[in-house]
């Protein structure tokens, strides 16, 4: 009596999959393969990631520290916000410094807003324990949230991959080094 083989079962789309949007800035100010991951929600709202091509994830690096002290007068740690408005809120262009992760190979890898938008919050938790970047960089390891004018919420993803093109770009790199090696 043969048996009929089980359905498997449909994987269910993780909550980042579900209600965020992935956008991507691919080479970051020139250099390469430091992409960064936007997660934008439908309430406008962006999550600030490293994209799973950054050396930092693919190469396995060791982080040694990340700082979110941008220059001497300035730390997003400081960043308070408050009330409906978002009072305090410290505002970001497209190319402004979150963070800066440190490598123990000596590597430092600045992360930049890729949005502009006000600064809602950082990552603390990656600073105590800078491995869950690593680990689970779309979720618990992400980098920064922020939020985008109303006016410019449109607008913001113009200049940045869909997760289609991104993948496309994926596969460009990966015939280009496998043909020049």
């Amino acid at each position: 009596m043969a048996t009929e083989p089980v359905p498997a079962e449909p994987a269910v789309p993780s909550l980042v999959d579900r209600y965020f949007t992935r956008w991507y800035k691919a080479d970051l100010k020139g250099k390469p393969c430091e992409d960064h991951c936007i997660l934008q929600h439908s309430n406008r709202i962006c999550v600030i990631t490293l994209a799973e091509s950054h050396p930092v994830l693919k190469s396995g690096k060791t982080i040694k520290s990340i700082s979110y002290q941008i220059s001497t007068n300035c730390s997003r740690l400081q960043n308070k916000v408050s009330g409906k408005f978002k009072r305090g809120a410290q505002f970001l262009t497209e190319l402004a410094p979150l963070c800066k992760i440190y490598c123990s190979d000596g590597e430092e890898y600045t992360i930049s807003s890729c949005v502009r938008g006000r600064l809602m919050e950082v990552n603390e938790n990656i600073l105590h324990k800078p491995s869950i970047l690593q680990e689970k960089p779309s979720t618990e390891g992400y980098i920064a949230v922020v939020l985008p004018k109303f006016e410019e919420s449109k607008s913001i993803t113009e200049g940045l991959l869909t997760q289609k093109q991104y993948e496309e770009l994926m596969e460009k790199r990966s015939n280009g080094t496998a043909s020049t090696s």
